[in-house]
């Protein structure tokens, strides 16, 4: 499928021009969007009869780092209670109202297996609230979202929360498959002898540790080889990706420095200081990015550290409610959690397409148009997986030979695009990152004046995930 991607999509407009337009335009729509509330449009309603509206009340996150900063020390779980008690300071919810607790995670720590369960404990909430986790690669906690609208929607609950956690400074290394067998079978020796000849079988080889990859387990592919050939076979060039870096770095700045960034609380490390904002926000220069060389493809991939979300930790949490239980309780909801899909793709060629699939599917389930949408939440795991979907989106070929579709869906406008920053600058820690896009999409919608949001994220696997946020009325 690559050399025919390749051949074909190659003759699709793409230039660096093309990016530096899109990227002026962006910076000067989000200032003009952001300087000032607007009316909401006038538009249906996404409720449907007979099915019970679900809203968000509250989300909250502690500030995405890179590894290995101030979060190093700490364990998944600290992250997740962090976030379960800001969650709980912001909206003050009695911990017994809660029915429910799921958490997504991908890179689980042995010892607390079911994160979901020993954050909760550890945030107060009573020891007969059930919690369970999930898993789902990139977009773990858009499953634990989804798993409470569907056990509300079904009337199992009224309240649940939903979060998500990452710690990738500090991830599970294991001895070799033959060390462990040895090690297992050693712990079931009965004599002494038999405990010497098992130890006398131990070879050089066995102590050399299997360390963790961000890889396909069925292809032996890392994300970033994929991202590389998917940007090459949609023509997406290095200066494109570097200039798409580059915004959404910007964006963040400006988000940040604006006080846009409402869901961030902050986080009292043990031992360390306050820890207020994500660290990871770094606008640099496209001479600066272009010295860097190619991370996963060399020397010719177009790949590298600076247009790649980085290695993060961090943790999020959101309360989610029947409408009637929020306003019984006195709460003022933020959005309704509407539509969603997951789809599923080849994990080898099209491993980071999940928006493209997921996005129509979401969009002709609720009767609207991409022309509907106010604001567009994408997950940003590379700036070429971007601006490949983007280009995937706006490609009838691709969608007559790839999707089963008469015509393309079209790319979403870059005005209405991540305008407060995204993974690759926010941060993305993996089993976090779906929270964020969808309460940033309620903010975003109160402060623009719009009523639909679409959030969309990949993930490991070949498998994707939109969800559409309509804004909760003022």
């Amino acid at each position: 499928m690559t050399s025919m991607l390749t051949h074909t999509i190659r003759n699709l407009p793409a230039s660096s021009a093309w990016a530096a337009r899109v990227f002026a335009r962006s910076l000067s729509c989000s200032s003009q969007l952001q300087a000032a509330a607007v009316q909401p449009k006038s538009k249906k309603t996404l409720a449907k009869s007979g099915v019970r509206n679900i809203v968000v009340v509250e989300g909250v996150r502690i500030p995405f780092l890179q590894s290995g900063t101030s979060y190093a020390d700490l364990m998944p779980h600290d992250l997740a209670r962090a976030a379960l008690q800001g969650l709980l300071n912001r909206t003050s919810v009695p911990k017994d109202v809660v029915d429910y607790i799921v958490y997504g995670t991908v890179i689980q720590e042995v010892k607390t297996s079911n994160v979901a369960r020993e954050a909760a404990l550890g945030a107060g909430f009573s020891d007969k609230t059930p919690a369970h986790t999930v898993t789902m690669a990139c977009i773990s906690s858009n499953q634990a979202m989804t798993t409470g609208v569907g056990m509300i929607a079904a009337g199992q609950c009224d309240v649940v929360v939903a979060g998500g956690v990452e710690l990738m400074s500090d991830v599970p290394i294991r001895h070799s498959r033959k060390m462990r067998k040895t090690m297992l079978t050693l712990n079931r020796a009965k004599t002494l002898g038999q405990k010497l000849s098992l130890i006398s079988k131990i070879r050089p080889d066995y102590f050399a540790p299997e360390l963790p990859a961000v890889a396909e387990f069925s292809t032996s592919e890392t994300m970033g080889h994929s991202a590389d050939r998917l940007a090459a076979a949609f023509a997406v060039s290095r200066v494109e990706q570097d200039e798409y870096a580059l915004r959404s770095h910007t964006l963040a700045k400006k988000a940040q420095d604006g006080g846009l960034l409402l869901d961030v609380v902050p986080f009292k490390v043990p031992g360390k200081d306050t820890v207020t904002k994500d660290n990871g926000i770094r606008p640099s220069s496209m001479e600066q990015m272009g010295k860097l060389k190619p991370a996963f493809v060399k020397p010719y991939g177009t790949v590298t550290a600076a247009n790649s979300s980085f290695l993060t930790d961090g943790a999020s949490a959101m309360l989610i409610m029947s409408e009637e239980k929020a306003l019984a309780m006195g709460y003022k909801p933020k959005a309704y959690l509407r539509d969603f899909v997951y789809v599923s793709q080849d994990p080898k060629d099209q491993l980071l397409l999940g928006p493209t699939y997921a996005t129509p599917k979401v969009l002709e389930k609720a009767g609207l148009t991409m022309a509907d949408i106010d604001v567009f939440e994408f997950h940003e795991a590379f700036a070429g997986q971007i601006l490949a979907n983007m280009k995937a989106m706006d490609s009838d070929w691709f969608a007559q030979n790839y999707m089963g579709r008469k015509s393309k869906v079209g790319a979403p406008p870059l005005e209405k695009f991540n305008t407060w920053g995204g993974s690759l600058s926010l941060g993305h820690p993996f089993g976090a990152t779906g929270c964020r896009l969808a309460i940033t999409a309620a903010h975003r919608l109160k402060k623009e004046g719009g009523q639909y949001g679409l959030i969309a994220a990949c993930a490991a696997g070949g498998q994707g995930h939109a969800m559409l946020v309509e804004l909760y009325p003022q």
